[in-house]
């Protein structure tokens, strides 16, 4: 093994095995480090202790991402038997059931009809709407905390602003905003490394209680439609076919756990990573032009999501790599928008950077629907955060939470 000047990763570049301990906190408080070895030593590499191959090279995560060689699920193609898959675990019943149609797990031609149904209210026309509304809910949560001269930015502000817009979108009142972020953070621990029988246990009684909330919903909108996203969905044919209630429950829970838990973190990550750095917030947010920079340049070096996985659908060979039928493969995002191949002095924050786009929502048939939504909650809540709140700083050195493989802070202690 090559031992890197990072003490919890190691590196044989000549087999392309790693080792490295996700759980570390002095990787998951900051990975991008890591991510800067492995692309000098081993881009594409196999982690043992995940016991799979990873990419972290942008040109093969964004090829990967639109293969259609792989895919998000794979007993479409396969029986369980076949790939010596395990049978569905009676404990997590009810976390299955959740996920059974969700768009992040499905392949088409099943995604494609569940997509093209949501996505209308997903399109950059329509979110552009909603910046009045996002705007003033930003001054509406400053206005509760400006006179305190300071303040913790997550349980304040981030985590109010993207559950309370997406609840609206697809007509669920505010008053539900606390509990879906309970729901939404059981529900997510089933991703994390290391996740526990708790976590699971945890997680299949949020799934159980959020699907019998969401099935209420349905049958008041089917009984009486509203001007909202479930509504449309309710009631919508997509060639002669209305969606199922399990698909809208599993299209309803996707869409408010993924519309808020990666943007809570981003605002959080981008807050810190604009403070740490020294950067101007007049220069910053001095036009349209320059916050998007902005917004996307802390959305390539700070991102909330860092691996998605796939399957690969038949025999395939990627960078020398021979995968069989039903094997797993995971990309780094994160990392991928590291590349120094892709972006130059890639660990430095330069909000004037404009070498292409970063991939922390993906890319190919599965990118983000919600990221105009995403987009825009930035683009408007940070100028407004730093303009009602001139001289902002950090008055407590921020935590990061033991999630990986989401990136985000446990609290975000600001002062002015």
């Amino acid at each position: 093994m090559t031992t890197t000047h990072l003490p919890f990763l190691n590196i044989d570049p000549a087999s392309r095995r790693v080792s490295l301990d996700g759980r570390n906190p002095d990787f998951y408080r900051d990975p991008n480090p890591a991510y800067a070895a492995l692309h000098a030593h081993c881009p594409t590499f196999w982690w043992e202790e995940q016991k799979m191959w990873y990419f972290t090279g942008y040109d093969h995560v964004n090829a990967l991402l639109r293969d259609r060689r792989f895919g998000r699920q794979i007993l479409h193609v396969a029986t369980r038997e076949e790939l010596g898959m395990p049978a569905p675990q009676p404990h997590l019943a009810h976390f299955d059931a959740a996920e059974a149609w969700s768009l992040l797990e499905l392949e088409p031609p099943e995604h494609t009809r569940l997509r093209t149904l949501v996505n209308r209210a997903f399109v950059s026309r329509m979110i552009e709407k909603l910046t009045p509304e996002i705007a003033a809910l930003c001054h509406e949560a400053i206005d509760r905390f400006e006179r305190d001269g300071r303040v913790e930015l997550l349980s304040a502000f981030a985590d109010i602003l993207p559950v309370t817009m997406i609840a609206r979108m697809i007509g669920i009142p505010d008053a539900m905003g606390p509990q879906l972020l309970k729901w939404s953070h059981a529900y997510v621990r089933m991703y994390m490394f290391g996740r526990t029988r708790e976590d699971e246990v945890n997680a299949d009684r949020a799934a159980e209680e959020f699907s019998d909330y969401v099935r209420g919903v349905i049958a008041e909108r089917r009984a009486e439609p509203r001007d909202d996203l479930l509504s449309h969905m309710v009631h919508t044919e997509h060639r002669g076919q209305l969606l199922t209630e399990d698909e809208l429950v599993s299209t309803t829970i996707v869409l408010l756990n993924a519309g808020h838990e990666a943007t809570v973190h981003q605002i959080g990550n981008a807050v810190r990573t604009i403070l740490e750095n020294g950067a101007d917030p007049a220069m910053l947010f001095a036009d349209a032009k320059t916050t998007e920079r902005t917004v996307e340049e802390c959305l390539r070096i700070s991102a909330p999501v860092h691996i998605f996985q796939r399957y690969a659908l038949e025999d395939v060979e990627l960078d020398g790599i021979r995968f069989r039928r039903g094997e797993k493969v995971a990309m780094i995002l994160a990392a991928a928008n590291l590349d120094p191949k892709k972006f130059t002095d890639p660990l430095t924050f330069r909000p004037d950077r404009d070498e292409g786009a970063n991939l922390s929502f993906g890319a190919g048939i599965h990118f983000c629907i919600g990221a105009p939504l995403a987009r825009l909650e930035l683009n408007v809540a940070l100028p407004i955060l730093f303009q009602r709140l001139p001289g902002l700083r950090i008055e407590k050195k921020p935590v990061v939470k033991d999630v990986y493989h989401f990136h985000g802070l446990e609290a975000l202690e600001l002062a002015w």
